[in-house]
């Protein structure tokens, strides 16, 4: 494959994701959970250490679950959250768009959402993925397709130009980062300077949160585990509700993956999964 080949195939695969989840539709839903936020995407999970208090990360601000269940909007924002990490108790990053257009850059919130404040490369980049490990930010910035790390959230190393999706760093070793690609799994061993080609299989999004329970879920929703640091992977299930918008470990056996009508979350290593929160998509990107 080309370079430009290469490259024309990830963007591809970016945008048949995005179209695709951004659709309305989905299977498998929970009747348990009937009513519903109706947003455009979710773009990320998480869970806040202090309380599992789980936020949702979307296309029109951060939701939680208010006191009947039901999605309750964060603070007052309903920016565009594209890149979205919970880092510790009550502390989140995020990138994105302002409703009025332009580049978020990097953003910071310690109180769990509600406030945020401008780090970084405002009106200069999207982080479409972000990833707190090892006392370092690691993003993959979309605007220009370049993996960058930083340790205070201002001064920024640039690595590797690629055309990636998602990102995932080892939590053991802060040199090894992997990144979906349309060739299959992208990996460095040095940090995100460098990556080599991807390799089969094709994942849309990757989650690792134990060293041995690297998670990566396909476009179809099939999520596959690997115990390997990503050598290896095996087909564990296939998560409800349809095309795949986000996935986040929380544990070696805890997983949150959003699809296109809510939020499911697993305990038992993907294995079974139930509804966690009812968000339907429905259009836009």
């Amino acid at each position: 494959m080309t370079k430009r080949h290469a490259a024309a195939t990830a963007t591809a695969l970016t945008l048949a994701l995005t179209v695709a989840a951004c659709s309305s539709g989905g299977d498998g839903a929970d009747s348990s959970a009937t009513s519903a936020t109706t947003v455009s995407h979710i773009h990320g999970l998480g869970l806040d250490p202090s309380d599992q208090r789980l936020y949702v990360a979307t296309h029109e601000g951060v939701y939680t679950p208010g006191a009947d269940g039901d999605p309750q909007l964060v603070g007052d924002s309903k920016d565009d959250f594209m890149g979205f990490t919970v880092a510790g108790d009550k502390t989140f990053y995020a990138s994105g768009h302002p409703t009025s257009g332009g580049n978020k850059g990097l953003i910071k919130s310690t109180d769990a959402g509600r406030t945020w404040t401008s780090l970084s490369l405002s009106g200069e980049s999207d982080f479409h993925a972000l990833e707190h490990a090892h006392g370092t930010v690691y993003g993959y910035d979309a605007t220009n397709a370049l993996l960058r790390t930083t340790k205070d959230g201002t001064t920024w190393k640039d690595g590797a130009k690629l055309e990636a999706l998602d990102i995932a760093v080892s939590p053991n070793n802060p040199r090894l980062v992997l990144a979906t690609t349309a060739e299959g799994v992208a990996r460095s061993n040095d940090g995100g300077r460098t990556f080599t080609k991807g390799k089969q299989p094709v994942l849309a999004f990757l989650s690792w949160k134990a060293k041995d329970a690297l998670y990566g879920i396909d476009t179809e929703g099939a999520l596959n585990r690997s115990s390997d640091d990503g050598a290896t992977w095996t087909k564990v299930s296939t998560v409800p509700g349809g095309q795949p918008q986000a996935l986040t470990a929380i544990g070696a056996d805890h997983v949150l993956a959003a699809t296109q009508d809510g939020v499911y979350e697993s305990k038992d290593g993907g294995r079974t999964f139930t509804k966690r929160l009812a968000v339907e998509s429905s259009g836009g990107h």
